[in-house]
């Protein structure tokens, strides 16, 4: 095969699998609508349950559910057979997943799942299968082709499967006023639970750490202070303690190539006014946003009253790991 005939392979795959995703707009109606109120009113698990590679895509559903607020379990047909039906409770929801929607083992639980009184939900590839029969709400899962050039491996099916089970995480999570606060709590560990809960007021440089000149000093006791302090830049305030401006590495080089006579200038004369600020109650991944945004590598965290509090310096935020990755 060419590397020609492998790029067109692979176009057509992607091309596939994008019309079965686009496709399922058509199929999104009232019964997605009573699946999601049914859900959203449970007041036990959604239990998903399928067959092979169906299974494998209730997994990924299950794990997005229970990240943003909706719990959720998976369980292998075989292993209810088996025993495993005690994980069920009347209060639950069970969504079983079939493109054929006569999956012997999944047909073999209906009447089980009948007799605990839940309500069944099928994601459905064939709207007139068994399965389709006996399940109380239908969301037609069902693509005109796989991309598998015999139609055997489930591909396009799979990624619509996905697709569905996403839109009815998202879907949820709007129902619940599901916030960025409450996905941090279920997501405190590594990077993600730090860009999504470590506050600036956390890891902010504060008190004599703070380098601060008023705007009289000397362009000499401002070096001082900003070099005992080791940020780079140092805010300078008034009489009141307000802040007024910041000076920074930057500035001082672009100071000294303008001219050799410092001799009398003060940090007023020099600072950059009207600089940019951050609340201590901000989150520090939005500290790393601004900084990006506006190319800057030092944030000064100030109070409502402008009074300089803190400050966070971009090489910190970077070593917490709270770049999007």
């Amino acid at each position: 095969m060419s590397n020609d005939k492998v790029l067109d392979t692979a176009k057509n795959v992607i091309r596939i699998e994008a019309e079965a995703v686009s496709n399922l707009l058509n199929n999104l109606g009232n019964e997605f609508i009573r699946a999601c109120r049914k859900i959203f009113e449970c007041t036990g698990r959604v239990v998903f349950t399928g067959m092979g590679k169906s299974g494998l895509v209730a997994r990924k559903i299950v794990a997005t559910l229970n990240s943003t607020g909706t719990p959720a379990i998976y369980l292998h047909p075989t292993d209810a057979l088996h025993g495993d039906l005690g994980m069920v409770r009347k209060e639950d929801i069970v969504i079983i997943i079939s493109k054929s929607g006569n999956t012997e083992e999944l047909y073999q639980l209906i009447d089980l799942f009948k007799r605990l009184g839940v309500t069944l939900i099928g994601f459905l590839g064939n709207m007139n299968s068994n399965l389709a029969r006996l399940c109380d709400i239908n969301i037609d899962i069902s693509v005109k082709e796989e991309a598998c050039p015999y139609d055997l491996a489930p591909t396009a099916s799979t990624t619509a499967t996905l697709a569905m089970g996403d839109a009815l995480a998202v879907s949820l999570l709007e129902l619940r006023g599901f916030t960025a606060q409450d996905f941090a709590l279920l997501h405190p560990g590594g990077s993600l639970g730090k860009r999504l809960s470590l506050k600036i007021s956390e890891i902010m440089y504060t008190g004599d750490d703070v380098p601060i000149v008023n705007e009289d000093a000397s362009i000499k006791d401002t070096i001082i202070e900003m070099t005992s302090k080791r940020l780079g830049a140092t805010s300078v305030v008034n009489a009141d303690g307000a802040l007024t401006g910041i000076i920074t590495d930057g500035d001082l080089r672009r100071l000294l190539e303008k001219t050799e006579q410092i001799t009398g200038l003060t940090a007023k004369k020099v600072m950059s006014k009207n600089p940019k600020i951050i609340s201590p109650e901000f989150l520090a991944s939005f500290a790393l946003q601004q900084m990006e945004k506006f190319n800057i590598t030092s944030l000064i965290v100030a109070a409502e009253d402008r009074k300089p509090v803190g400050i966070v310096h971009l090489h910190d935020l970077v070593k917490l790991g709270l770049q999007q990755r």
